[in-house]
């Protein structure tokens, strides 16, 4: 693994000590200066965002790999994610030399000065990955047992095969949104009444899903398993992932092959993906695997990590979002590397830009629960809010913020916001 980040290195630019993206985050994604401009990569700098196309250009990146294949010109990070860690850790390591404080590199030179680094609020995000593949996994204990005993009681809340191994099914990558984008309440078939046949028309339990999504860089050959002590050199980055959920289109359907209509309509992303450098320094031991997973999916040391993560919601009566649920990245059973090294054991190949989402991430106090489902307990328990409102489930209207950081000893490292406002379903039959 690379260096963890020097909590002692400051940036020449003002950030203050509670602001999520200081020089020890440098998290990555793809912007335009102006919408006149093509996409090309950035990073986050404080209130910044350093222009890496400005940059490459300009002749500062020297490293052999970056030389011979320019990554950063480019409307996506796939093909800088597909680099691997000599890349990376090259252009992490140039970039935090050029925004040290005690370095003149960037500092000194007021025209490359001027036009790498731009206002973060003047520059227009983009979707930061091409996800050809996205697989949304089920790894929170707490979320399945309350899942489980709402809809089979507490003596069957967890199937047989969940404490052996990371369940997970394949999601649509067509329908992945960035922050910011409006989700439209979807339509489909549900059956509110076992004594009636199926009905179809707008879903009445539309729910969030707080999730931490990983992205992978290198992939790998066809029949060939990433074993779990390389997982770490495949994993890019981190991001914030909604997985937006209609409950009763899924309660219908998923019988006996699991989440298809009631998932696929949208999923919605953070715009900047956390090097998994930054967040070395907040590993942590994760909770005890009982029993002891196959020897394919045990792993030396901790690998979990201390994420702090909170849902808002804003309903249009509300002039800001309400907290709801408040998390932690380190209740999660399965670790990101269980989740890689047996996604690919059967001979599964990966490739830069996938994404795998951990699932919903629940605690275990009734405040920590990372659904609707939960929170209001399949809707017996309706959320009071500051506005005098109740919600069981989301309204029209009604608008969800991620958001989340790790705690360092004198910065944080943040990851922005995933958010998104649910629109009234579309007529039936309207384009």
């Amino acid at each position: 693994m690379p260096d963890p980040p020097d909590a002692s290195l400051t940036a020449f630019l003002d950030i203050p000590d509670d602001h999520p993206f200081p020089i020890q985050n440098l998290p990555y994604g793809i912007v335009r200066p102006s919408p006149q401009d093509p996409p090309r990569v950035g990073v986050a700098i404080g209130d910044s965002v350093l222009d890496l196309a400005v940059l490459q250009e300009a002749g500062v990146f020297e490293a052999p790999v970056l030389r011979a294949s320019p990554p950063f010109a480019e409307s996506t990070l796939n093909r800088f994610m597909g680099l691997g860690q000599e890349a990376w850790r090259a252009t992490r390591n140039r970039i935090q030399d050029l925004l040290r404080a005690d370095t003149p590199a960037l500092r000194d030179q007021p025209d490359l000065k001027a036009r790498a680094l731009h206002d973060r609020a003047a520059v227009t995000l983009d979707l930061p990955v091409d996800v050809g593949d996205y697989t949304d996994f089920y790894s929170s204990e707490h979320h399945a047992r309350n899942v489980g005993t709402m809809f089979r009681g507490p003596e069957n809340a967890l199937k047989p095969n969940w404490k052996h191994l990371p369940v997970g099914y394949h999601g649509r990558a067509s329908s992945i949104i960035l922050s910011g984008e409006d989700v439209r309440r979807p339509r489909g078939q549900t059956r509110p009444d076992e004594d009636a046949p199926p009905v179809y028309g707008p879903s009445k339990l539309l729910d969030f899903e707080l999730e931490v999504g990983v992205l992978v860089g290198p992939g790998n050959q066809r029949e060939a398993p990433i074993p779990i002590d390389e997982t770490p050199d495949h994993i890019f980055g981190f991001c914030l992932v909604n997985d937006w959920s209609a409950r009763d289109i899924q309660g219908w359907e998923y019988v006996p092959l699991g989440p298809f209509l009631g998932k696929s309509f949208a999923t919605t992303l953070s715009p900047w993906i956390v090097p998994m450098e930054a967040l070395d320094p907040f590993r942590i031991e994760g909770p005890e695997q009982d029993p002891t997973p196959l020897p394919y999916l045990q792993q030396d040391g901790p690998w979990t990590f201390d994420i702090d993560l909170q849902v808002g919601l804003q309903t249009p009566e509300m002039d800001a979002p309400h907290p709801v649920c408040r998390t932690n990245f380190r209740h999660m059973y399965w670790t990101v590397c269980q989740q890689l090294a047996h996604h690919t054991v059967n001979g599964c190949n990966l490739r830069p830009g996938d994404l795998l989402a951990s699932g919903t991430i629940s605690g275990p106090t009734e405040d920590s629960y990372g659904s609707m489902l939960e929170l209001s307990w399949r809707g017996q328990n309706p959320i009071d809010l500051p506005s005098g409102e109740t919600r069981s489930f989301l309204e029209d209207g009604d608008r969800v913020v991620l958001s989340g950081h790790a705690q360092g000893d004198g910065y944080r490292i943040g990851f922005g916001e995933a958010s998104g406002t649910v629109r009234p379903a579309r007529e039936s039959g309207a384009s």
